[in-house]
């Protein structure tokens, strides 16, 4: 049984509790308040003088080269989107909760495009407004959006992707220390800010022919799980992408080469402001060393036999091989 078809079952008044909330007419209004509470709590304040054109643009706020960074859970996704909240040109969005919920109905072809589009556009123009900040350019993270780059990509044409990969076994390993995925978790009633409860429940990008045995698998092997889907569907994706609007970065080689892991990145964006390059080197420096290769320590035969079973070829084509 998949999630929509669970979701279904509690609603008809199944036995089985309601593993996602839903977005409908009736929680809008809910949902429209965790969206700003998030960003807020998230939000880099840019110290900066209010302008004429900061004016115009909270009427008709910026959507132009839209910046996404995308990147299974704990690739230094969160990371990444820290340091580029510090450029003074981009105005910087940690997990939209609006859009990070609404990722379902557009990969289940739930929602039509024009209907996802006005959504996202919306929410994304909505944001951008809580801060003054429609004349500087929008850029987010949320790794669902690896599911829906060719939908980004249409809806927002000139976007630009960047996609941070990071050794599955090290992503996996820091993935399992969350509560998300645990089993130890099902009983929490605590639910991610998209709406799914806590616990080894599968999410919308599980096959659904393997429903089962995610539920009833190890944490480390759901977590291996999630980063094969994440990053097989963004580079599935990224080949229809034109090069101008695609770009990868290796987490390992962003802490130990931050300068020049910045400067490559600051000229993908088309950002050359001296001050914005200082900004993002200095945040570049904070990468932490002992983030890499966590996995040689801590995990166990049994749980690199998992891992190898489920994402070991996908690990070699990436050259995560020793």
């Amino acid at each position: 049984m998949n999630v929509v078809e669970t979701a279904a079952l509690a609603k008809a008044g199944g036995d089985r509790p309601e593993l996602v909330k839903p977005i409908n007419w009736f929680n809008l209004l809910s949902w429209a308040r965790q969206t700003a509470v998030v960003d807020k709590k998230y939000y880099h304040s840019q110290s900066r003088p209010f302008s004429t054109s900061r004016l115009w643009h909270l009427a008709f706020p910026n959507l132009s080269r839209p910046i996404f960074i995308v990147g299974s859970p704990r690739s230094g996704t969160t990371f990444l989107g820290s340091c580029i909240a510090d450029i003074p040109e981009i105005s910087y969005h940690f997990e939209p909760v609006a859009t990070k919920a609404a990722a379902r109905y557009v990969h289940s072809n739930e929602w039509s495009f024009s209907k996802a589009s006005r959504f996202y556009h919306f929410v994304y123009g909505w944001l951008l407004r809580l801060h003054a900040d429609g004349d500087l350019r929008f850029a987010e993270k949320t790794p669902r959006n690896c599911f829906l780059i060719s939908f980004l990509h249409q809806a927002f044409p000139d976007a630009q992707f960047v996609h941070i990969i990071r050794d599955g076994r090290d992503a996996a390993l820091s993935h399992s220390k969350k509560p998300w995925l645990q089993a130890a978790s099902a009983e929490s009633n605590k639910r991610e800010s998209s709406g799914y409860r806590h616990g080894p429940y599968p999410r919308f990008w599980v096959e659904s022919d393997r429903a089962h045995e995610f539920e009833t698998t190890s944490d480390i092997h759901r977590c291996i799980w999630a980063w094969r889907r994440h990053v097989s569907a963004i580079l599935e994706q990224a080949q229809t992408l034109p090069a101008a609007q695609y770009y990868e970065l290796r987490y390992e080689n962003l802490v130990s080469q931050p300068q020049q892991e910045a400067e490559q990145l600051l000229d993908y964006l088309g950002i050359h402001n001296p001050v914005s390059a200082q900004c993002l080197y200095q945040a570049f420096a904070h990468a932490r060393a002992d983030s890499v290769g966590g996995w040689q320590r801590q995990l166990s035969a049994d749980q690199l036999q998992h891992i190898e079973q489920e994402a070991g070829p996908l690990l070699r084509r990436l050259g995560y091989s020793s």
